[in-house]
Formats: C-alpha cells, sequence, structure tokens
C-alpha cells in the first residue's frame, strides 16, 4: 500500500461521513454538500474523493442493495459490463490506491482516473481476475461495452476480443456512445459501480468489488 493511502485520516473521515450523509437525507446537493464538509474538515482531494463515491442516504443505498445479485447469479445469464467502471477500479486496486466499501455495498476506488485512462501492465492482470470469475461462472453472453468517445476504445475493445476468444468465452466488446440510462435498459446482469447505471437497472452485480474483496483480498475502507 503507498504512503499516500497510509496517510488516509479514517478517524476524521468516519466522523465527516456522518455530516456528510445528515445533509444528503435533507436534499442537499451533493456536491455543495462535500464542498462544505470538505471545508469544515479540511479534506484533501483524495479524502473528499472517497467521501463522494462512498457515502449515500440509506433509501438510496438500501433501493441499489436490493438489486444485488449474488456471484453465481450471473452463471447462465446475459451479462453487460461497464468495462472501463470495472477495469479501472480494479488497476487502482492493484497499484495501491484506497478503495471503499460504500453505503450502497459497491466498492469503489478515488484514483480520480477515466478520461486519462491507457491500458498498460495492468490491464491485463485485471482482466485474468475478470476472466476467472466469468469462466468459473460462465453468462450466456458476456456484453463488454467501452465509451466509445475516449482515446484508445476502439483498440481496447479488439483487444478484449482477442483475450475473451483465448479464454472460451461466449461475448464480445463493443465501443457504444450510449448514455447511461440506455445501458441500463439493455437487457441483463449489469456490471457497475456507476450510480446512475445503478439505479436505472434490475439486476446489478460489483464485479470489481467481489474481486477486491475475495480474490485480490484487498480490505476495502468502510464508514460508520
Amino acid at each position: 500500500m503507498t504512503s499516500y493511502c497510509r496517510s488516509i485520516r479514517v478517524r476524521l473521515l468516519n466522523t465527516a461521513a456522518v455530516d456528510f450523509r445528515f445533509l444528503l437525507s435533507r436534499n442537499y446537493p451533493r456536491k455543495s454538500a462535500l464542498n462544505f464538509v470538505g471545508n469544515r474538515y479540511q479534506l484533501d482531494s483524495m479524502e473528499r474523493n472517497l467521501l463522494f463515491r462512498g457515502v449515500f442516504t440509506r433509501r438510496v443505498a438500501a433501493e441499489r442493495r436490493s438489486k444485488m445479485v449474488r456471484v453465481g447469479e450471473i452463471r447462465g445469464n446475459r451479462v453487460v459490463i461497464d468495462t472501463y467502471n470495472c477495469l479501472i477500479t480494479l488497476e487502482n486496486a492493484l497499484r495501491g490506491l484506497p478503495v471503499v466499501l460504500a453505503d450502497d455495498g459497491f466498492v469503489r476506488d478515488a484514483g480520480l482516473v477515466f478520461r486519462g485512462f491507457r491500458p498498460s501492465g495492468r490491464t491485463r492482470i485485471a482482466w485474468g481476475y475478470i476472466s476467472s470469475v466469468l469462466k468459473r461462472y460462465p453468462p450466456s453472453f458476456t456484453l463488454l461495452l467501452l465509451d466509445a468517445p475516449y482515446a484508445g476504445s476502439g483498440d481496447l475493445s479488439a483487444t478484449l476480443n482477442k483475450w475473451m476468444k483465448e479464454d472460451g468465452l461466449a461475448g464480445r466488446a463493443s465501443t457504444t456512445a450510449k448514455n447511461e440510462k440506455e445501458i441500463a435498459a439493455m437487457e441483463g446482469i449489469k456490471i457497475s459501480a456507476d450510480s446512475v447505471v445503478l439505479d436505472f437497472s434490475d439486476r446489478v452485480f460489483d464485479l470489481a468489488g467481489h474481486i477486491i474483496r475475495r480474490i485480490i483480498r484487498k480490505k476495502p475502507l468502510m464508514f460508520t
């Protein structure tokens, strides 16, 4: 684990989380509430991001948890993977960056990486973990979706199709310009920790979180 990860002030974050959750329950705008709490406790950008991605109202958390399926339930079902969301979370965990087990039951990273993501050696390692779960609980079809506007999506899609074929997995990787609500409306279990995808899907599974907690054995932060 990096020295930065060790410097996160967990006790202070737990106190800040109580305040943040209270403001959200009173319908304060999420970003404004985070700014208020972050300034009050003088949190740095990583700590603020952990709060933002880890704290939700009890109502939102309960609704999302009610949609979660167990890992065995992906067997024989069609699954749709929010690929960047899953890969980036895994790669940041492999880098030693902090991850948080959020109120809604999903594990999220705080690496502040998305548009700047570029495949690396860790991408192949992360895929190996994903593939191992998909081979153990084989879906009927796996659709790996990558955001078309982002640089390298076409090349990564081709690479993932090659890896899927080598691993004997039924499915394909594809770029898409669809927004999160459209992805949520697709047939199948959605694999993502994106809030919009979760809120508009019927069945969801936290594949990255399963791998981080059960296979890599990295313990996420949790807020009381």
